[in-house]
């Protein structure tokens, strides 16, 4: 494997001018420059990006923490930055958090130690305090789906209970009466967020939600079906479903399907997130897009923007975002 003193050696230079060829340093002539890059493409040679970030002080990594790699919503998070990173010449480091305040620890003090100071961070177990102390240490920190008053400018964040608020109004213009939940053991704000914007809006509209129809399972399709069943197996009638996460959703669609139930002439089914797989579930889902890629992205050039101008208190811009209504073929006009 090719070094940094044989690229200097072939190109006849020394390795303080590679080094400046390297981190576009000043007082290196075109020529070599050329030289230099043409003797690293030859031997193959990748300068090290913990190195680079000794001699420049700047990190060549964008860090990002997420709790599961499995989950489709969690990879969107992790495709907007990457996208970012890669528009920005730099690597992107993955680590998981796993939804617990240990792992979540773990998670960051990795790339801490990678020396990677621009970092968008998805962390729900992590106490406010410990993430503010977090800001402080890591210049280029941004929290994503978390919102924390004393560090709002690092803040990228969906409005969860406007989202429930969002779904109540849409089952409601429908003609809806009776109404179901199912949310989820998750435990952090967005389900019970969710679920209370929900149940305000049917509050301000006259009707009630009953408790015996509100379901918890876990946030799969699997939770999904697991917990229809169980509010089938109330005996109590409803018309309208609201389940927190599509993948919830689907499932609950096929459990409906499988019982004798029509989706969406027997029982309206909305989810929330508006994943990929909504769009080919059958009937397609109504849902609250959650534009996760789109705030990935705004949250990676915000971490960029903080590490570069190492802005910590005069940024007061509100990075919250509001879900929309997604309108498919799961959700229909009461006509019952």
């Amino acid at each position: 494997m090719a070094t940094i003193k044989d690229v200097a050696r072939i190109a006849g230079v020394s390795v303080a001018s590679v080094s400046r060829v390297i981190n576009n340093g000043p007082k290196v002539s075109k020529k070599t420059i050329e030289n230099v890059n043409k003797v690293m493409a030859d031997l193959g040679y990748t300068p090290n990006a913990n190195a680079r970030a000794l001699v420049t002080q700047k990190s060549t990594t964008v860090g990002v923490v997420i709790p599961d790699l499995t989950d489709p919503f969690f990879a969107s998070l992790a495709h907007g930055v990457e996208q970012v990173a890669r528009q920005q010449n730099m690597q992107l480091l993955l680590s998981t958090g796993l939804v617990t305040a240990e792992s979540e620890q773990q998670a960051i003090n990795l790339l801490i130690e990678r020396r990677c100071d621009v970092m968008v961070i998805h962390s729900k177990k992590l106490s406010d305090d410990a993430l503010i102390a977090l800001t402080n240490k890591v210049s280029g920190l941004v929290l994503i789906d978390r919102y924390i008053e004393q560090v709002a400018h690092r803040c990228v964040w969906l409005d969860n209970l406007e989202g429930g608020k969002i779904a109540a109004r849409h089952l409601l213009t429908l003609k809806h009466q009776t109404f179901a939940c199912i949310s989820s053991k998750y435990q952090i704000d967005d389900p019970s967020l969710r679920l209370q914007g929900f149940q305000s809006e049917l509050n301000a509209a006259g009707f009630n939600l009953d408790q015996q129809l509100v379901e918890y399972g876990e946030p799969n399709l699997q939770g999904g079906e697991i917990t229809t069943q169980k509010l089938l197996a109330s005996g109590k009638k409803f018309s309208a479903l609201f389940v927190y996460n599509d993948a919830m959703a689907i499932g609950a669609i096929s459990t409906l399907e499988d019982n004798g139930y029509r989706v969406p002439t027997d029982i309206s089914v909305i989810g929330f997130d508006d994943v990929l797989l909504s769009r080919y579930s059958r009937p397609k889902l109504t849902t609250l897009n959650y534009p996760i890629e789109e705030m990935a992205i705004q949250a990676a050039n915000l971490a960029l923007d903080l590490a570069n101008k190492n802005d910590k208190n005069n940024n007061t811009k509100d990075f919250k975002y509001i879900p929309t209504l997604t309108k498919r073929e799961s959700t229909s006009i009461n006509d019952q």
